[in-house]
């Protein structure tokens, strides 16, 4: 190969830019998710699962020494990549190359390595343990995205703007309302991700087609023994429970459930952000902009919703990848067969590493999302003279007017307005006709008040306020907690789950932090209600 002085040396090999390097890695996704699906992380997990039989193997009574497991131990990080690769080129058989490569560098372990086990035991089991870790990945993500999005809903609680439907104005509502309407969507989200997190379970020690017979063989009939074997490595792995039932695979059920919530995140943050592009269009609200950063190469007065553009983008890849798992599970035929493994290598670290990158932008859009008051205001007067016409009506009437008189006279104002607005690319004059006009001369006193957008917005601060919020039910029962402003409600919410993860307390208030980080998940909440 000729020297390439953009070349780079990796494991001892030149590595070229003249492949092709999936963008989810090589240009979006954090180090952690990354980590999370890589080689290294995948067969370190698999020389753990074969250390943890082996030492649950011995527990019970086969004849395993100590020198055989700590051998295993003092090698499970020590891969040699490249003779692994050599032996799968061999053996056509990814598991088989790895126990001969452990083998290699563990010759006194090398009898009872995988002993009884079969491919899945570390194939679908690394893959468990892989989904699981990236849950907890996300999770505190999801949670910090909340967290901006509700000191950003408190902040604009009661900032009056036009609401939309079928992309037109509406009746006002507030910007911080409008950020409530993500916000319980990303709660949603925030519950389906734990509860699939938390409904995982372990494939465990079950065989070549999840009848355990290996395993009984081994230990001469005794079944007490085989579920003793099944539970300690389980425990072992990190995990409270091990399906009861499997074929040679742990049901592929269990991957429409993990990436089904995915991909109903994804729905969640595409919504979001189409929002944020359709309010960037109006100039009422942008995502943050960097000093230095370049809207367009041809226009330089440009400033692109960028940022929600490669969460829409990526958000529609990550709801797109929902139709493998369907497909793969549907067609799995009796106890297995291999055409779900080519797809799941794909399907299961895209949709994770997808979902990771869409929550990463999105808490950066969060964290500075710029709102432009006068701009929404400038909006608002163009639309509210004909959103108040029924307030002008019923004002006339307990002024002694007739309601058909009025409602004819303010119909024939509206639509002059219109014409102007529509066909002459005029602002809305309505007011104005109707301040003319001298039969409204007995409410003219009463048009400021009448037109306060304000008077407008319904409950739409309270409903930002409110003091109740429900938990979702698999929070130990505890189905309603009486909490405070909403950061304060979606906060706690954050508390609550990451109360049952491993990452720790995420985001509460920077003096409770220390204090509520320590003890039990259960003594957490506690302390909460």
């Amino acid at each position: 190969m000729p020297a390439d002085k953009n070349a780079m040396k990796q494991g001892g090999r030149v590595c070229t830019f003249t492949k092709y390097r999936s963008p989810l890695v090589s240009r979006y996704a954090s180090k952690e998710m990354a980590y999370n699906f890589s080689d290294r992380k995948k067969f370190t997990t698999w020389r753990k699962l074969w250390i943890y039989l082996a030492k649950a193997e011995k527990a019970l009574g086969l004849p395993i020494t100590d020198a055989q497991t700590l051998e295993m131990e003092s090698h499970a990080e020590d891969i040699d990549f490249a003779m692994a690769a050599e032996e799968e080129r061999k053996l056509r058989h990814d598991v088989m190359a790895h126990v001969h490569t452990f083998a290699h560098c563990c010759p006194t372990a090398a009898p009872i390595i995988h002993l009884g086990a079969t491919s899945c035991y570390v194939g679908d089991n690394t893959d468990l343990i892989m989904l699981r870790d990236g849950f907890n990945i996300l999770l505190p993500k999801l949670a910090r995205v909340i967290d901006r999005l509700a000191n950003f809903a408190e902040s604009y609680a009661d900032l009056p703007t036009l609401g939309f439907t079928h992309y037109q104005p509406a009746q006002l509502t507030t910007v911080g309302k409008r950020a409530c309407l993500w916000l319980q969507d990303l709660v949603m989200d925030m519950r389906n991700l734990q509860r699939a997190r938390d409904d995982l379970r372990f494939r465990g020690v079950k065989g070549t087609t999840g009848t355990q017979a290996s395993f009984l063989q081994l230990f001469q009939g005794d079944h007490d023994k085989v579920e003793e074997l099944d539970r300690m490595v389980t425990e072992m792995a990190g995990f409270k429970k091990a399906y009861l039932v499997t074929g040679q695979t742990y049901s592929r059920k269990v991957d429409i459930d993990c990436l089904s919530t995915l991909a109903s995140l994804g729905a969640t943050v595409h919504k979001i952000c189409t929002d944020i592009r359709l309010l960037a269009n109006l100039k009422e609200i942008e995502e943050p902009f960097e000093k230095e950063q370049i809207g367009s190469s041809a226009m330089p007065y440009k400033r692109n919703p960028m940022r929600a553009e490669r969460c829409c983008s990526l958000a529609r890849h990550l709801v797109a990848l929902m139709a493998d798992p369907l497909q793969t599970a549907s067609v799995q035929w009796l106890e297995r067969t291999l055409d779900d493994s080519a797809n799941r290598r794909i399907s299961l670290p895209e949709s994770f590493l997808t979902a990771d990158i869409i929550l990463s932008t999105l808490q950066n859009i969060t964290e500075g999302l710029v709102v432009y008051p006068k701009v929404i205001e400038r909006h608002i007067r163009q639309e509210l003279p004909f959103m108040a016409t029924e307030n002008i009506i019923m004002a006339m009437v307990k002024a002694g007017g007739n309601r058909q008189d009025c409602h004819e006279k303010i119909r024939v104002l509206s639509q002059e307005a219109a014409a102007v607005v529509k066909q002459e690319g005029g602002d809305n004059d309505l007011l104005a006709r109707v301040q003319r006009d001298p039969y409204f001369t007995p409410i003219l006193g009463q048009l400021d008040n009448l037109l306060d957008p304000k008077t407008f917005i319904g409950r739409a601060p309270q409903q930002v306020k409110q003091e109740y919020f429900l938990f979702p039910p698999t929070c130990l029962n505890v189905l309603k907690l009486k909490l405070g402003f909403i950061p304060g409600i979606l906060l706690k919410v954050v508390l609550w789950f990451t109360a049952f993860g491993p990452r720790g307390l995420v985001s509460f208030n920077r003096k409770e932090k220390k204090r509520l980080n320590r003890g039990s998940p259960e003594e957490k909440l506690e302390e909460l209600v």
